[in-house]
């Protein structure tokens, strides 16, 4: 009698065991800036060569001792740019003086005409 019983509750254990609880639904909102305005992502970038759409190269120097500076290098022109909060909080390199704007991201960036918002240089990958 006692294995009939417990062979009859094997399955109810069984499925029992392999059910999992559904997790409570949470909001997790993020946090904001110290300042008030969106919290800016930091990455880990890269300097040097980076090879963009229609065989466009531009070359990238960060300053080691400010990592919020960097030198940009494309078609004979280089500008100084300085980073920049940006809505999105990704890297947004820019300066008054020059109408370059790069964008930075692990997996591929940008180099932006500050005045037409056009791309010059598209989907650059550090090479």
């Amino acid at each position: 009698m006692k294995r009939r019983l417990m062979l009859a509750l094997a399955p109810l254990w069984v499925a029992a065991c392999s059910t999992a609880p559904v997790p409570e639904a949470t909001v997790v909102s993020a946090p904001e800036a110290p300042s008030g305005g969106p919290q800016q992502m930091e990455f880990k970038l890269a300097s040097g060569r980076y090879d963009c759409d229609a065989g466009q190269t531009v070359v990238v120097q960060r300053h080691a001792d400010d990592g919020n500076r960097i030198e940009v290098r494309w078609k004979g022109r280089s500008a100084a740019l300085e980073r920049n909060p940006s809505a999105s909080g990704l890297p947004r390199y820019e300066s008054g003086a020059s109408p370059l704007v790069w964008i930075d991201l692990p997996w591929k960036s940008f180099l932006l005409d500050q005045q037409s918002g056009k791309p010059l240089a598209s989907d650059c990958v550090a090479s």
